[in-house]
């Protein structure tokens, strides 16, 4: 069999052609190599606190890709998704702690239950627009963050819920690597559905209302129906990874789950770039990274003599340097990191040759 590898044209002779996830067979080869290296090599080769770090960067992303979807593919804009990050952990942590419902089934109800309170407060987008649906969604946050705090009966309060040993099929997850397998399968699985999403005709018609709503619903789309879908979707993704971050910490309180986590989502989509699921992941990847340089310099250099005073400065920066890199990605490049990864694969793509 001949491997179709870097055709020198456009050979598609077909619309299923247009719409392959691969264009050619080096995309493929190298997507198996990646698997190959993510599942039997990279587990083994990090430690403890890199499995640790990917483990997060992982449930982050799941969550970044679903807020991508809403914005950046639907155009609508929402200040709530940490709130829908933390509704997803609650109800896996209720329903472990409470019901006894097995991890997986908890996992998949937190983010059933998730999409159903996204539907809730995507309602106002069918009447609300730009700044006005932001404000709606920001008042979600709030009202969500409320009830984390104050419905002690259900949440535990500020107390929280400490979450039984997560368990599949009679096997506990002991430790960082068995949870690494469990987030990085969601993650895959995550990204293919998000993919093959978009290239259904509920992508296309999100992309439509995102470039104009008007003329989408001239052309026929039910634009509050598809709002609400991909509202439905997002919080789908929040609520799943959030159960899973839930499962994965062992305890929840309502403190993670504030207005600076709805921030840090946006951040990722931004600095990854709006309207792309790779974008989603550089995000994730980016942010995460950042909160644990960030934290890590602030603790070494409180261990140095006459430099506590500094560290306590910069531990509480983190939102100055959300902010000044994010007006810096959309100064120099709004496209985000997702557009310096096309530039480099075309420059792959070309050489020798830079025409």
């Amino acid at each position: 069999m001949k491997l179709r590898l870097r055709p020198c044209g456009n050979y598609k002779e077909s619309y299923f052609e247009e719409l392959a996830i691969f264009e050619t067979d080096f995309g493929r080869v190298w997507t198996v190599i990646g698997l190959i290296l993510l599942f039997f090599v990279i587990p083994f080769v990090f430690g403890s606190y890199g499995l640790y770090v990917l483990n997060h960067v992982g449930i982050y992303a799941i969550a970044a890709v679903g807020l991508n979807i809403l914005i950046g593919f639907t155009g609508q804009i929402s200040l709530g998704h940490g709130a829908f990050f933390g509704v997803g952990a609650y109800t896996c942590a209720i329903l472990m702690t409470r019901l006894g419902v097995p991890f997986i089934l908890a996992v998949i109800c937190g983010g059933i239950m998730t999409a159903l309170v996204g539907l809730i407060f995507g309602i106002p987008s069918s009447r609300l627009k730009h700044l006005y649906l932001t404000i709606s969604t920001l008042a979600g946050q709030f009202i969500l963050e409320y009830i984390f705090v104050h419905w002690k009966s259900l949440t535990g309060g500020t107390e929280g819920i400490i979450l039984p040993k997560a368990t599949i099929f009679g096997f506990t997850l002991k430790g960082d690597r068995a949870f690494f397998y469990v987030i990085f399968i969601c993650f895959v699985l995550f990204l293919w559905l998000a993919k093959n999403i978009i290239r259904t005709r509920y992508g296309r018609a999100f992309i439509a209302i995102r470039d104009n709503d008007q003329a989408a619903e001239g052309m026929g789309i039910p634009i509050f129906r598809y709002k609400l879908l991909s509202f439905g979707i997002s919080s789908f993704y929040a609520g799943f990874a959030g159960a899973l971050w839930a499962a994965y910490t062992g305890s929840i309180t309502p403190e993670p789950f504030t207005f600076l986590l709805s921030i840090e989502f946006i951040a990722m989509i931004i600095i990854g770039g709006l309207g792309s699921i790779t974008g989603s992941v550089f995000g994730a990847t980016f942010i995460t990274l950042l909160n644990e340089l960030l934290s890590q310099l602030a603790t070494y250099l409180m261990n140095l003599k006459g430099l506590a005073g500094v560290a306590m400065t910069i531990a509480p920066l983190r939102e100055f340097f959300f902010g000044l890199i994010i007006v810096l990605f959309l100064i120099f490049e709004p496209k985000g990191l997702a557009e310096v990864w096309r530039i480099v694969k075309s420059s792959f793509k070309l050489w020798p040759f830079s025409y």
